[in-house]
Parts: C-alpha cells; sequence; structure tokens
C-alpha cells in the first residue's frame, strides 16, 4: 500500500478540524487519470462544506478530504485514456460536487474531466481557475446566454469567481457592472470593469438600474442580495443566484415581478477548461492569486477566506511542480 499525505476532517466544525494525515493513494480505473497534485486551489464551498453546509449533503459525514480545484501532472493512465498521458500538465475540477480530494498529493478522476493547464501559467495560478472561471463561464454563457451590449451586473466582483466573470462578461460584449470594496476598484477598472459600486458605502439598488443580467455571487444569506438585486432587473430581466440557489420565495418574487431567476450549480468540464486555458495564453483572459500557503497551513486558508476580503484566489501548494 503507497501512502500520501492529505488533509482530512473527522467532524464538522471550523478550521481547527482540518488535520493533515496519511492515506492510501488512489489507483485509476478505465478511462481515468491518476494526477500528482502540484497546487489545489481554495473555494468558499470548501469552507461551507467542513462547517456542515456546501457540499455536506453530498459528500456525506466525514472523514473526506476537501477540495476540487486541482493543477498537476498525469501520473499514470487507465485503460481506454486517449486524451493524456503521462507527464502531461493538466488542470481540472474533477467530480463536483462529489469528493474530488484535491487537498491531497494525487486525486483520480475520469480524463476528460481535466484539459492542458495554459502554458504561460505555472500551477499555482492554473490551481486557482477551474472551479472559479467554470463557475463564471457557465453561469454567463450555459445559463444566462450573455449578448453584445447587454448590461451585466456582478456582486463580489472581486473574488474567486467574480474576477473571471468581469473579465469574460466584457468579453461577451456586455457593459459590465460591479460590487466591491472601493480598494478593488482600480485592479477590476483593469480587468474591464465599466461602473464600479462600493457596497460598504452605497445600496447598489440606488446606484444601478436596467440590468439584463445579475451575477450573484453573494446570495440571500447575506444582507438578502438576491432579492434586492431584483430591484435592478429590467423587465424579462434574469438573476443567476449562485452560492445559495435560488429559493421558492425568490423563484415567486421574481415570476410575480414579470422577472427570471435561474438556479445554478458548476459542473465538470473538461472542453471548457480547453476554450479557457486558450484565452489565458491569448492573454485575454487574467488570474488572480492573493497568497499560496503550504498544504499543512490550509487551516489557515480557510480562516482568510472566511473573512471574505480575498481578491481572487488562494491557493495550497501540495508537492514540488518536478519531481
Amino acid at each position: 500500500m503507497t501512502l500520501m499525505r492529505a488533509i482530512s476532517q473527522d467532524t464538522f466544525g471550523g478550521p481547527e478540524v482540518l488535520r493533515l494525515v496519511q492515506v492510501e493513494r488512489p489507483e485509476p480505473l478505465p478511462t481515468e487519470v491518476l494526477v500528482r497534485v502540484v497546487s489545489a486551489g481554495v473555494n468558499p464551498v470548501d469552507v461551507k462544506t467542513r462547517s456542515g453546509s456546501g457540499m455536506a449533503g453530498v459528500l456525506g459525514d466525514p472523514p473526506f478530504i476537501l477540495g476540487w480545484d486541482v493543477s498537476g501532472v498525469v501520473e499514470e493512465v487507465g485503460f481506454g485514456v486517449h486524451t493524456l498521458k503521462a507527464g502531461d500538465e493538466v488542470y481540472g475540477m474533477p467530480w463536483f460536487p462529489r469528493q474530488a480530494g484535491a487537498y491531497a498529493e494525487f486525486v483520480t478522476a475520469p480524463s476528460r474531466q481535466f484539459a492542458r493547464k495554459p502554458r504561460s501559467l505555472g500551477h499555482d495560478e492554473a490551481a486557482a481557475m477551474p472551479l472559479a472561471v467554470l463557475t463564471a463561464w457557465q453561469s454567463l454563457v450555459d445559463a444566462a446566454d450573455v449578448q453584445p451590449g447587454q448590461r451585466v451586473l456582478i456582486h463580489a466582483a472581486a473574488g474567486g469567481v467574480g474576477h473571471f466573470a468581469v473579465q469574460l462578461a466584457k468579453h461577451l460584449g456586455a457593459h459590465v457592472i460591479g460590487t466591491a470594496r472601493a480598494a478593488k476598484h482600480a485592479w477590476l477598472r483593469e480587468l474591464g470593469a465599466d461602473e464600479l459600486v462600493d457596497y460598504t458605502t452605497t445600496r447598489f439598488e440606488d446606484a444601478v438600474r436596467d440590468v439584463d443580467v445579475v451575477i450573484d455571487l453573494v446570495g440571500d444569506g447575506h444582507d438578502a442580495t438576491s432579492t434586492r438585486s431584483l430591484d435592478v432587473l429590467r423587465p424579462g430581466g434574469l438573476l443567476v443566484p449562485v452560492p445559495s440557489g435560488a429559493s421558492p420565495d425568490l423563484l415567486r418574487d421574481a415570476e410575480a415581478r414579470g422577472l427570471r431567476a435561474e438556479p445554478f450549480l458548476v459542473e465538470p468540464d473538461g472542453a471548457a477548461l480547453t476554450h479557457l486555458a486558450r484565452m489565458v495564453d491569448d492573454g485575454r483572459l487574467a488570474v488572480g492569486v492573493e497568497e499560496v500557503l503550504p498544504l499543512e497551513e490550509a487551516a489557515k486558508a480557510h480562516e482568510r477566506l472566511a473573512e471574505g476580503r480575498t481578491r481572487g484566489k488562494l491557493v495550497l501548494r501540495v508537492s514540488s511542480p518536478t519531481r
């Protein structure tokens, strides 16, 4: 039996429940690849799941290994894999919302849930992308079908998903409005935001109107952000509430006003990641990483993320890029 390092938890709770352990290294099944994880992204869903919400209902009771963002190197391929080979540098969001176990030295998953990582990025930056960039892409393209000239409001525009959503909405030809603290406005303008609202000093519904699409990355759990967002939509406008979904009350409220609310959950998509990697390599998409911490400091990363002030993403360095 070959062992590997991983961050596990035996109970739900605060960051202190995360602990470094030795567990058995997985083996790839047919059509799967074994990936040596160099870096793993940290996402709000990790924090929620650790505490007993988020994807806890899917993963079940602990022990389990958190993490869905992976950037690493293919170590071994299972029977039937033709798209990747040992030695390929890849990134992906495998298995979501089931356990992927990215806070570990190795993961296995279907080969087509990975893509070759952007050539221009190191593993730390690539690991910051998959869940966040796929959430931004799928919410804007698949859920909202954003068209050129539309007005798109993005809440938490400076966060992990938000900073990608700003860039992608601009790429799609939208007029992009974001909510963020004033200190992050200059950076967001560099990424393509046309208008910005400092939510700490201004109620966004007092400053914004006639919006076609709202991508809400905050949710009704904080100051009724989703419900308040209905006030800024034009007739027939669409709200995509990402963190907490669309409650029955929210759906009824939207329908009564002649608006739409679209429940959303991101899913693995290796083909989209291939396209997005090209955008990065062509200079059309930038990745924001605030800090890289070692795997054993996963609890510290969770503490930082829970503060809600991260610019871009936090990343865990799991192993060396070279062996």
